[in-house]
């Protein structure tokens, strides 16, 4: 996966983007630049490694790109350090993506990636041992009791060369 394109100031400016033209100008040249041969971008890369790792339920082909409902309908499984009803702990609402829809789904989904790959969940999976963890597929609909015990995986960070 376009690891090179994925660092630190991209996930930055991932983060800035609402706050800065010059963020959201780096965030779309790196999102549209193509790495490969094969003409695929670094947007089709990050939309097939969101859907590898998050979208299994949603019956994808492998090698299938997320689309804006798949990305919508997985974003509240996604939870910081462990899975509940806690605000705090939704990936989704730490950063502030209420909506997800046409306009940001591939943001949130690259937003996910830079972060595992060079931001605060890599950062908290090497130092802390956080990890983005993948809860069940509709915590809104699940009693107090589900939720407590969901089936949830761990997604962390890698170390360069290790994975």
């Amino acid at each position: 996966m376009a690891n090179r394109y994925i660092d630190k100031r991209f996930y930055d400016a991932i983060v800035d983007f609402d706050d800065s033209e010059e963020a959201r100008n780096y965030y779309y040249e790196i999102m549209d630049t193509s790495p490969e041969a094969n003409g695929d971008t670094v947007r089709d890369k990050i939309l097939r490694t969101y859907a590898m790792l998050f979208c299994e339920e949603r019956g994808l082909e492998v090698g299938e790109p997320a689309g804006v409902d798949d990305v919508a309908e997985t974003a509240d499984r996604l939870y910081i350090g462990s899975a509940g009803f806690d605000s705090k702990h939704w990936y989704r609402m730490a950063h502030h993506f209420p909506i997800i829809d046409d306009d940001n789904y591939d943001r949130f989904a690259a937003l996910v990636i830079a972060d595992l790959n060079a931001g605060e969940l890599r950062e908290a999976a090497l130092n802390d041992g956080d990890t983005l963890v993948v809860g069940e597929s509709d915590p809104f609909s699940m009693t107090p009791e589900e939720r407590k015990n969901q089936k949830v995986r761990s997604v962390g960070a890698y170390e360069e060369g290790k994975r």
